[in-house]
């Protein structure tokens, strides 16, 4: 699915969990439409997150189910509840990334193989801006500057004591490498990146040119899963055509790829170790700068 379309966060899970739940039923969505004597249309845009779904649609379509477990009904009621209200990012306006950061912000874990970049959550601020200004072309000093606080912003989502973000980052070698900004700025980054690698609840693996071809040789991608769904997101960046797959075979295959490449990536100590290595290579870069 395309970025151009933005529903709500909760809205797109909420309908996520209702078309399960239909389908674990056995019922097609025009035998429900007929039971609940409403539009097929209805109930699939419902399912779709085209529209906003009351209590009183969760409380029906659930009995219909058949669904006695209260507390994934209540679940889906607060999802109902909660569908309508904004996020701090939309008062930034149109931002191209708004349905992943609404998906991120809800997220309770999230893997990420980045083989270009270090990725938006742990990027210092003079590399986000180096990031921003050199790989998004026309953008006005005023867009640029919008653009970096919103993805400074993102990252106080790792540090919120009552749910933190679960994250585990594999990065290809080649990303502690490639100069971004300057060397400086890259040795502050390396920096950061092995500061936060420390963290419990953070996970940093360096995936060695060793390594060799490899299934994440098709590009980047993350895994987001949620505290109060089974159902799981992928998110393939493109430039202008970001992709979001939310079949359970998907995400299940994207969680393989993911595994294998936490296999070939050197453990989190050793990571930390070759990054430390890399920062002395910037730092008699810098010197000669």
């Amino acid at each position: 699915m395309a970025a151009t379309f933005n529903p709500t966060v909760r809205r797109r899970r909420l309908g996520v969990e209702l078309r399960r739940l239909r389908l674990a039923s056995g019922l097609k969505s025009t035998e429900v439409a007929e039971r609940l004597m409403v539009s097929q249309p209805k109930i699939s845009h419902m399912e779709n997150g085209n529209r906003a779904v009351s209590p009183r649609d969760v409380r029906d379509l659930c009995a219909l189910y058949g669904v006695r477990d209260q507390q994934v009904v209540d679940t889906l009621l607060a999802m109902a509840g909660e569908s309508g209200q904004r996020g701090w990012w939309q008062s930034y306006g149109d931002l191209p990334q708004s349905v992943y950061i609404a998906l991120e912000t809800d997220a309770a874990s999230l893997h990420t193989y980045a083989p270009m970049l270090v990725p938006d959550l742990l990027q210092t601020p003079g590399y986000a801006h180096a990031v921003i200004g050199e790989t998004i072309p026309h953008l006005t000093a005023e867009q640029a500057a919008t653009r970096l606080n919103v993805r400074l912003r993102r990252q106080h989502r790792i540090y919120e004591p009552a749910r933190p973000l679960h994250l585990s980052v594999v990065l290809d070698e080649s990303v502690l490498h490639r100069v971004v900004g300057s060397p400086e700025i890259m040795r502050e980054q390396l920096e950061h990146l092995n500061a936060l690698g420390a963290e419990p609840q953070i996970t940093v693996q360096v995936l060695p040119y060793t390594a060799g071809a490899h299934a994440g040789l098709s590009g980047q991608f993350s895994i987001l899963h949620f505290a109060d769904s089974p159902a799981g997101v992928v998110y393939v960046e493109r430039f202008g055509s970001d992709l979001y797959l939310e079949k359970p075979a998907e995400v299940r295959d994207f969680g393989m790829m993911y595994d294998d490449l936490q296999l070939r990536a050197i453990d989190p100590v050793g990571s930390r170790d070759v990054i430390a290595d890399v920062i002395k290579t910037h730092i008699d870069a810098a010197i000669r700068y």
